[in-house]
């Protein structure tokens, strides 16, 4: 059977299409062999995203957005989700808007342990990620509060500035004319100092003229010192002398015997009659511890019933 050349150019263009339609969805993430379901999502705000944006789950890729559907009574945003049917959601599964840094969008699967599995065009729990405008917004709302602190207490530091300029100004006025007072009284000053130095060579010649008029008086009063040094010196040695020969008469007066001091200190006649005394007053101490009634009574004992006593007191003793 031959064909003709329009059935061929035909063919070749059914082919050509399908092929560029098959192309062109694979290019858009559809897996026509692969089995999917499909989910839905509601945000408020998709920020720019638009089918065909893919679906990850852990950095993988497991579906694509395949319809977005504008609720305008709702103000809301219906976005289809075309995931693998492998992939098991639960009703804390969370759909995650989220872009990358130079723009691109995508969702962002966070599979929670839910306790009921979602079926096939249920809704998911939808979030949107903070992007880095959002993040650089809130950090600089208290930087730009502490900004606006700090130019304020920077106006009020400038406009004190401004207050003491004028002061400043007089105090350089002021300092200007320093100097020339400054060397006004160095001036001064060099001419009394050379008024003083003149004064002072004066009065160190005058000094020096009295000193050599009193250097034949100081030696006068040096030698006069010493005379007198002299004199009291051999004074005090002649009275030394005088003294040691007393001391030495009285101790020999002591060592001759002829007088009072000699014979107590060479004669024991003095100890002897001492020691007696001392023994008789020790004999009548005893005897009155012993008979205080010889001594206390009104009118005493006599001297016979005294001798009694002790006789008794003798025979007590002995039988005992």
């Amino acid at each position: 059977m031959k064909l003709s050349k329009e059935f061929k150019v035909g063919l070749f263009m059914v082919v050509t299409i399908t092929l560029l339609y098959f192309g062109f969805n694979f290019l858009k993430g559809i897996d026509f062999f692969s089995s999917s379901k499909k989910y839905y999502a509601v945000y408020e705000n998709v920020d720019k995203l638009t089918e065909s944006n893919q679906i990850f789950l852990n950095g993988y890729a497991v579906g694509r957005v395949s319809n977005i559907q504008i609720q305008q009574r709702l103000n809301r945003v219906l976005v289809e989700l075309d995931i693998d049917s492998e992939i098991v959601l639960t009703d804390s599964s969370i759909a995650l808007l989220n872009g990358e840094l130079l723009g691109g969008r995508y969702i962002q699967l966070i599979v929670g342990q839910g306790s009921v599995i979602l079926e096939p065009k249920d809704t998911l729990k939808s979030e949107v990620a903070k992007g880095i405008m959002d993040f650089f917004q809130q950090n600089a709302e208290p930087v730009a509060s502490n900004l606006t602190v700090t130019l304020r207490n920077l106006n009020t530091i400038l406009e004190g500035l401004a207050r003491n300029t004028g002061r400043i100004d007089t105090m350089f006025m002021r300092l200007q004319n320093t100097p020339a007072i400054l060397n006004k009284t160095l001036n001064t000053a060099n001419s009394n100092i050379d008024g003083l130095s003149e004064s002072f060579k004066t009065v160190a010649g005058n000094l020096n003229g009295t000193l050599e008029e009193l250097k034949p008086t100081l030696s006068n009063f040096r030698t006069l010192s010493d005379s007198l040094k002299m004199m009291k010196l051999n004074s005090t040695v002649n009275k030394a002398q005088q003294s040691l020969g007393r001391l030495n008469e009285t101790l020999a007066r002591f060592s001759s015997g002829d007088n009072t001091v000699g014979r107590l200190m060479t004669e024991d006649s003095l100890y002897v009659n001492l020691n007696q005394l001392l023994n008789s007053v020790d004999s009548l101490a005893k005897h009155f511890n012993a008979n205080p009634k010889h001594f206390m009574a009104p009118l005493g004992k006599s001297q016979r019933k005294i001798e009694r006593d002790l006789k008794k007191q003798k025979e007590q003793q002995n039988k005992d």
